[in-house]
């Protein structure tokens, strides 16, 4: 396996530990969010969103990190991310998903270059405006895991699919200061992650190309 990623990208990381607790041996290729290396022609026949990650399994090629870890969890099943019972693994993909999709498109890169390059904004505004979605997704966050079924994880006892995804929004938040003293639940679940192997390897600045 191939994986197409950046550092620094959320959605890279997040593939990067499932691959990891998979213990499934993949190589890197890169591409350089801030120096446009993802709008290059070869990568845009790869990935027409021009966006990482994206894996490569022999002839197949995959995009969305969602996306990735499911193919990885059915092609791979053994350790799971997903739980037995149909409720479970649904609570888990909401989990999930609250990060994935309800935080972080709103602090993707992409994003916060339009707000500073064509909308002109402030860095004052800039830092405003990400903070303000990471301690409205957060807070959710740790309501939801306040309910029957997280563990020492976000739900049991094993790291799953929510962990990976809760990790690198972790690290985006430190990276800005965002306050979070107020998450005590969250970041209980992010030092127990962080203590594990997999998620140590794929950190940012353990990646071959972390400046």
């Amino acid at each position: 396996m191939k994986l197409h990623g950046y550092f620094r990208s959320s959605a890279a990381f997040r593939v990067r530990i499932a691959l990891n607790l998979k213990g499934i041996e993949y190589a890197q290729a890169f591409r350089h969010l801030r120096k446009d290396e993802q709008n290059a022609a070869d990568y845009r026949r790869l990935n027409p969103q021009a966006l990482v990650p994206t894996l490569e399994d022999g002839a197949v090629v995959l995009t969305q990190s969602l996306a990735i870890i499911e193919y990885l969890e059915e092609t791979h099943p053994s350790p799971p991310l997903l739980p037995k019972t149909a409720p479970e693994r649904a609570r888990v993909r909401a989990l999930a998903l609250a990060i994935a999709c309800d935080i972080h498109p709103l602090n993707n890169l992409r994003v916060l270059q339009y707000l500073k390059n064509v909308l002109n904004i402030t860095t004052a505004q800039h830092d405003d405006w990400y903070r303000h979605w990471i301690a409205l997704g957060l807070a959710a966050l740790e309501e939801m895991l306040q309910r029957p079924g997280t563990g020492g994880f976000c739900h049991g006892d094993q790291p799953g699919l929510a962990d990976v995804c809760l990790v690198p929004q972790i690290f985006n938040a430190k990276r800005l200061d965002s306050p979070l003293d107020p998450y005590p639940t969250v970041m209980r679940i992010f030092d127990a992650c962080m203590a594990l192997p997999a998620f140590e390897r794929a950190r940012p600045e353990n990646q071959p190309d972390a400046e």
